[in-house]
C-alpha cells in the first residue's frame, strides 16, 4: 500500500465513522422536530457545548501561563540567541505550573475536524439525513438522468452531492413514483429541506446577474453569508474585549514597533497561537463556503459563533473575570508595600541627613 493510498485509508477510517455520527444525530433531530434548520441548529449546538469544557480547560490554562509571564520573559533574557533552550525550559515551567497550550491546540484542531462532516451532511442530506444506501442512491441517479433531469457530471458524484438529486425528486413525481415503486426509496425518506421559507439545499450566490435572475429565491439566501459574517466579527470583538490583557498586549506592540530589542519578548504560548492563526482563516473559510455550499452551511456557521459568544462570557465570568479581580488586588497590595518602603527608605535618608548636621554643629 502507497504514501496516499494509507493516507486515504486512514483519513476514511477515522471520517467515515464520524459521518455516519453525525448523520445519525441529524437525523434525529429532525425526527423530533420535524424540521431540517431546527435539526441542523440543535447539531450545532451540541457540537459546541461538548467543546465548552475544551474551552474552559484552555482558558484556565492560559490564565496560568498569563501568570508566569515575568518568568518565561527571564527565560529569553537568559538565552537570548539559543531558541530550543528557551523552548524546553519554558516547556518545562508551563508543565511544573500545570499549564498547557494543548487545550487550544487540540480545540482549534477540533473545530476544523468538525467541518467535515458538516459538509457531508449538507452536501449528501440523502445519504446521511435520509438513510438511503450509496447504491439505492445511484440507481435513483440513473433515473433522472435516463430522462436529462441532471447532468453526467452531477450523476458521477451523486454519493457525495446529492441536493440536486433529492430536487428532482421534489419537482418531478414521474421519477419520485418510479424510484418508490422500485423500492429505491421511501415516501418518508423525501425530507423537506426548507427553513423559515428558506429552501438550505439552495447555495447563497454573490454575482448580481444570477440574484436578479431569480430574486425572490437569492436575494433571502444573502442574509446567511451576512450574518455568517457580522456574527463572527462579534465573537471575534468579544473576545478581544473580553480579553485582561487585551489593552496591554495592544500597548507592548506599539512599544516593540518603536524598540526593536523589544520584540520577542512576549511569551509564546502555542495554544495561543493556534488561536490567532484560527482567527485569521477561520472568517476565510466561513465565507467562502457560505457562498459555495448550501445555505444549511451557514446557518452551522451562525449558530456556532453564537455558541461561542455564550461560551466566552461562561469562560470570562467563571475564570477570566475573577483572575482579573484577584491580579488588580495583587497589584495594588504591590504598589502600596512599594510606597511604604520606598516612603520608609525616604524617612531614613532624613533622619541620616538630619543626624550629620547634628554632628557637624557639634564639631563647629
Amino acid at each position: 500500500m502507497g504514501f496516499l493510498s494509507l493516507g486515504t485509508f486512514t483519513v476514511n477510517l477515522l471520517s467515515n465513522p464520524l459521518y455516519s455520527l453525525f448523520g445519525w444525530l441529524t437525523r434525529f433531530f429532525y425526527n423530533y422536530f420535524g424540521n431540517y434548520g431546527l435539526a441542523i441548529i440543535a447539531l450545532t449546538v451540541l457540537i459546541r457545548a461538548c467543546l465548552i469544557p475544551l474551552n474552559i480547560t484552555s482558558q484556565k490554562s492560559m490564565i496560568k501561563s498569563k501568570t508566569m509571564s515575568s518568568k518565561m520573559d527571564e527565560i529569553k533574557r537568559k538565552y537570548p540567541d539559543d531558541k530550543q533552550k528557551q523552548q524546553e525550559e519554558q516547556t518545562k515551567l508551563m508543565q511544573e505550573n500545570g499549564a498547557s497550550g494543548f487545550a487550544g491546540c487540540l480545540l482549534s484542531i477540533l473545530q476544523l475536524f468538525f467541518i467535515w462532516p458538516i459538509f457531508r451532511i449538507v452536501s449528501a442530506p440523502m445519504r446521511y439525513l435520509s438513510g438511503i444506501s450509496v447504491d439505492n442512491i445511484k440507481k435513483i441517479g440513473n433515473l433522472a438522468y435516463n430522462k436529462g433531469l441532471i447532468t453526467k457530471q452531477v450523476l458521477e458524484s451523486v454519493d457525495k452531492n446529492n441536493v440536486p438529486l433529492l430536487k428532482v425528486l421534489h419537482t418531478n413525481s414521474e421519477v419520485l413514483k418510479t424510484a418508490i415503486d422500485d423500492g429505491f426509496i421511501k415516501m418518508n425518506q423525501v425530507i423537506d429541506l426548507h427553513f423559515l421559507g428558506v429552501d438550505l439545499s439552495d447555495t447563497p450566490q454573490w454575482l448580481p446577474n444570477r440574484i436578479m435572475a431569480d430574486p425572490g429565491r437569492y436575494l433571502p439566501l444573502l442574509l446567511f453569508p451576512l450574518l455568517v459574517v457580522l456574527t463572527s466579527v462579534a465573537s471575534m470583538q468579544l473576545g478581544n474585549l473580553l480579553n485582561p490583557d487585551y489593552k496591554e498586549n495592544k500597548e507592548k506592540k506599539k512599544r516593540a514597533k518603536k524598540n526593536a530589542a523589544m520584540n520577542g519578548q512576549a511569551p509564546t504560548d502555542q495554544g495561543e497561537m493556534m488561536s490567532k492563526m484560527m482567527t485569521f482563516t477561520m472568517p476565510i473559510i466561513m465565507v467562502w463556503t457560505s457562498f459555495t455550499m448550501p445555505a444549511a452551511m451557514g446557518l452551522y456557521w451562525i449558530v456556532g459563533s453564537l455558541m461561542f459568544i455564550i461560551t466566552q462570557l461562561i469562560t470570562y465570568y467563571l475564570f477570566t473575570k475573577p483572575y482579573t479581580i484577584k491580579k488588580k488586588e495583587l497589584d495594588a497590595q504591590k504598589e502600596a508595600f512599594l510606597r511604604s518602603n520606598k516612603s520608609s527608605v525616604a524617612k531614613a535618608e532624613v533622619k541620616k541627613n538630619n543626624k550629620k548636621e547634628k554632628n557637624s554643629k557639634k564639631k563647629r
